[in-house]
């Protein structure tokens, strides 16, 4: 069943499209929408059960959410865009790379990681999808997930951005974060898909990300001809939400770069 997605749009410009890390929502790029909005239609939609897009029934993969996003683009008439993915985000968008790449003219990939999960990894997705499920909520992601989140710097220093962080993950619905888990754990590996990329690429990583950490990142870089490596330094997980300004700047630089090379 395809599901349309909630969507915070700003500004006018070529397509910029951002896709949402786990477990939060759209609201998290509300740093990068600001900063874009005066140059790019920037589209950030809310995946499957987060935010304001419904769930949906299908068996639990992100090709179907690749597929919402290409339909997004469809409604809006929007033929091809910069897509850009951090951590779950990076996930759906090399998933639309694979089904969709006609419509890719710039990529960035931002804590995310290439290889599918080993078996063990995959196992704790399907517990936690269990766990909260019975709970009935995902608070438990509090206790799990959030200090592998956000770097050591930001956990001791970014009060605010903690406190912003936690009030997502506690928000996130149940059924929501099940799915997701389910999809991540069923996904390929992608370096395939990453070495026969042709458009210009930006990789994102924080020098504290233990989930994606930089080895992850340099092994994607590597794989996709002439791509651009940035490492930020005192970030973790969330990069674009723990250090804005130089995510921003770094994202800027590439779409007034090479990004804007690419433009038809």
């Amino acid at each position: 069943m395809r599901v349309d997605p909630y969507v915070i749009e700003s500004g006018r410009g070529p397509a910029v499209v951002l896709l949402h890390a786990f477990p939060l929502n759209a609201s998290m790029w509300a740093a990068q929408r600001e900063a874009l909005a005066g140059d790019y239609r920037v589209l950030c939609p809310d995946q499957r059960g987060f935010g304001g897009t419904q769930s949906g029934h299908d068996d639990p993969s992100l090709d179907e959410v690749a597929d919402d996003v290409a339909a997004m683009l469809d409604a809006r008439k929007v033929d091809t865009c910069v897509l850009g993915g951090l951590s779950m985000g990076g996930y759906v968008a090399m998933a639309f790379l694979r089904r969709h790449p006609e419509r890719v003219r710039a990529l960035v990939l931002a804590d995310t990681k290439a290889g599918a999960d080993t078996p063990e990894a995959a196992a704790n997705r399907l517990r936690i999808a269990e766990e909260v499920l019975a709970a009935g909520d995902a608070k438990q992601l509090v206790e799990e997930m959030l200090p592998s989140l956000l770097g050591e710097t930001t956990r001791e220093r970014r009060a605010l951005v903690t406190g912003r962080v936690k009030a997502l993950v506690e928000r996130a619905p149940a059924y929501a974060v099940a799915w997701a888990q389910r999809a991540m754990a069923a996904r390929p590996d992608s370096f395939d898909t990453l070495r026969a990329v042709t458009v210009p690429t930006l990789v994102v990583v924080g020098e504290e990300d233990t989930l994606a950490p930089p080895a992850d990142a340099r092994a994607m870089a590597d794989a996709v001809p002439g791509a651009r490596l940035v490492t930020i330094p005192g970030s973790g997980h969330l990069t674009a939400v723990e250090a804005p300004e130089e995510f921003n700047a770094a994202l800027a630089a590439f779409l007034a770069g090479p990004a804007a090379a690419s433009s038809p």
